[in-house]
């Protein structure tokens, strides 16, 4: 495997993908969509979550996750961390509805807490820190996958009504725009791969800017309605509070969590990041589709924890890569994962 490090952005205090977000919220409350503009602004919507999942579904490598499974313990790790621990902690945060968080805003870290695990970034503080990369590949992809079905299930019993009315229409809406297209990806990854592996950079660009259409339908819908009327300077400071230590947990969780069941450093590192990250690009099409018109208070609390988890795994990643790694002959080998066919998917 190439040892190049995957380069990150300069280590600034914002993402410049969360400043694109920023300035599609403010455009949404200066300029919101309403009425027919709303409604072709809706279908766009709609047309952009269900290209995201197809291209997800077309390009997750079939042979390189079956080549991942030889590592299950670690995945089912990064899984409990994802879709048990952490839904764990967001029902044990409703002990501070209403002092401190509104039970909106408690719904919305309660959704933040049910999303899948990041792929892109998880692979690159992985490999920054020196950690096991192909795990981090196969764990971010597996959760990504099983996130399309158990974000919603879980939603659905854990959210309730209080998801914005989730019912059996909303679980038909799931299956259509995101497990549809994306199994259609999956089909017909044989014709469209190689297309969409050579203009990746082009792709990108189109990933991104169907998330920014779908943060302005959101945010427009939530102006329109008077969402943000319910949110107040405060509210947001105790938010971002209640966060840090989500967040302080979940990595402290999986890092000597990680150490107790036997994982060597590779692993721990690629358990750490994969485990205690949340997919902003996955969380905001579902959301969309299962809040409805409260998806833009919803989404908050994924934003703002999408950019924290950045920055805090920006230090962390940069302090692992100087910690001194074991002797080649000390070093456990029974976790390693697909060194050959696998590890080849990373360079």
């Amino acid at each position: 495997m190439s040892r190049r490090t995957p380069k990150l952005p300069s280590w600034l205090p914002v993402d410049p993908y969360i400043l694109a977000l920023i300035g599609t919220v403010a455009l949404a409350a200066l300029l919101p969509a309403s009425g027919p503009a709303a409604t072709v602004a809706s279908g766009a919507s709609t047309g952009a979550v269900a290209l995201l999942f197809f291209l997800y579904g077309a390009r997750l490598s079939t042979r390189e996750a079956m080549e991942g499974l030889r590592h299950w313990r670690l995945h089912v790790t990064v899984l409990v961390c994802t879709f048990v621990v952490f839904p764990l902690l967001g029902l044990a945060a409703k002990g501070l509805v209403p002092f401190v968080l509104t039970p909106e805003l408690h719904n919305g870290l309660l959704f933040l807490c049910l999303v899948p695990s990041t792929i892109q970034s998880s692979i690159a503080f992985t490999s920054i820190a020196r950690g096991n990369v192909p795990a981090a590949i196969c764990a971010g992809s597996f959760s990504s996958v099983a996130g399309i079905v158990v974000t919603p299930l879980l939603a659905a019993g854990l959210l309730g009504n209080s998801g914005g009315g989730f019912s059996a229409d909303s679980l038909l809406k799931i299956v259509l725009q995101l497990l549809v297209p994306f199994m259609a990806g999956q089909f017909l990854r044989r014709w469209v791969g190689g297309f969409l592996t050579r203009n990746k950079r082009v792709l990108g660009y189109v990933d991104r800017g169907s998330i920014l259409l779908v943060v302005y339908s959101a945010f427009s819908e939530g102006m329109v309605r008077g969402v943000w009327h319910q949110v107040s300077a405060a509210g947001l400071g105790a938010l971002l509070a209640v966060e840090a230590v989500l967040l302080a947990a979940m990595l402290g969780v999986t890092w000597y969590g990680a150490k107790r069941l036997g994982f060597d450093r590779g692993d721990r590192i690629a358990i750490q990041f994969a485990g205690s990250k949340k997919s902003l690009a996955s969380g905001l099409p579902m959301a969309s589709v299962l809040f409805g018109a409260q998806a833009s208070l919803a989404v908050l609390p994924l934003m703002l924890f999408h950019q924290m988890q950045l920055i805090v795994c920006a230090v962390i990643a940069r302090r692992r890569a100087r910690d001194p790694l074991p002797a080649p002959e000390t070093r456990p080998a029974r976790h390693d994962v697909g060194r050959g066919g696998t590890a080849r998917a990373a360079r």
